[in-house]
């Protein structure tokens, strides 16, 4: 691997002198988000503090984990119409969306999968190799298409049958919301989302935004380092959340069709576009289509998207190389 140049190296994860810098604990990641020249500035403390508050929002609405919230009281009885928040309604709106953009590779329909094959819980992914004793889910038939049925004016949801999981896309649409509310006071800011962000306008001193797209192996280093302005940067990856049954591997990235990790011989996708949560829908379905599928799919549908496969080789359409200021 090529040495990481100190010119190229993505933005530093400590706050700059000037900027205003604020970071909570939400959605199972950290979130973090920088305001260049910021500091000092009571509007934009105002506005960074409900920027941060939005993943509150959306993963207090939205989390499967938690058996009283929003989504999950919804999912108890998907044949029924529920009433929930705004921010779930809005949610499963956008999921419905994307569903029927990707032809159904999106489908937020697999809550039972991830619980079959036994993520029915928080696992402990971050202290090592989680293994699971219980039977391996086999593979089952086809859902049939998703028709989920609204009521705008009463934000009431009849899901459609299926319970589902709201994980893959979740934070692409806290991303869309947190920039919305910093966008109305200050052109330049930064959110980071674990593999998620938004870069608005420039970084300090006016260069543009440089992200590190990480290593799937776990290295301290990126794979490659992006410049970004105005654009959403989001990355799918099957490094962390993973994990053991009956001696098989397993992730949580499934394929719809099947309910069973798809992905062969791909570690991660990284997609570059102008919306978090479209940018996050595509990460994922692009991961779907494997090491064999992955770049005819990206160039397809002319999106900018970097993959690394099992092999540990880095790859990118063309639409992702005016982006790249370096890699391994």
């Amino acid at each position: 691997m090529r040495p990481l140049p100190n010119e190229v190296a993505p933005s530093p994860a400590e706050p700059l002198s000037g900027e205003r810098f604020g970071s909570v604990r939400a959605m199972a990641t950290e979130i973090t988000i920088r305001v260049p020249n910021g500091e000092g500035d009571p509007v934009i403390a105002w506005a960074l503090e409900g920027a941060l508050g939005e993943f509150e929002n959306v993963g207090t609405a939205c989390t499967r984990f938690d058996p009283t919230s929003p989504l999950m009281r919804a999912n108890a009885s998907p044949e029924r119409w529920h009433r929930v928040p705004r921010t779930c309604f809005e949610a499963i709106a956008s999921a419905h969306s994307a569903y029927t953009r990707t032809r159904g590779m999106f489908d937020p329909r697999i809550l039972r999968d991830l619980a079959s094959l036994g993520y029915d819980r928080s696992l402990p992914f971050l202290q090592g190799e989680v293994t699971l004793d219980r039977p391996a889910a086999p593979r089952r038939a086809d859902l049939g298409p998703w028709r989920p049925r609204f009521r705008g004016a009463s934000n009431e949801v009849l899901l459609g049958g299926h319970p589902i999981d709201l994980g893959g896309i979740g934070k692409g649409l806290a991303l869309r919301s947190a920039a919305a509310r910093l966008a109305v006071v200050v052109p330049d800011f930064l959110i980071e989302a674990g593999g998620d962000c938004w870069c608005s306008g420039r970084a300090q001193g006016g260069d543009l935004w440089r992200i590190g797209v990480e290593d799937p192996f776990g290295g301290d280093r990126p794979v490659a380092v992006l410049e970004l302005r105005d654009q959403a940067c989001t990355t799918s990856s099957i490094r962390i959340r993973r994990w053991k049954v009956a001696g098989r591997n397993f992730h949580h990235i499934l394929d719809p069709r099947t309910g069973q990790p798809g992905g062969t011989g791909l570690l991660s996708v990284t997609v570059i576009g102008r919306d978090p949560a479209e940018s996050e829908v595509w990460s994922k379905v692009l991961l779907l289509e494997g090491a064999a599928g992955v770049g005819r799919a990206a160039e397809r549908r002319h999106l900018a998207a970097l993959w690394v496969t099992s092999e540990g080789e880095l790859r990118s359409s063309r639409a992702a190389t005016r982006y790249v200021l370096w890699k391994a």
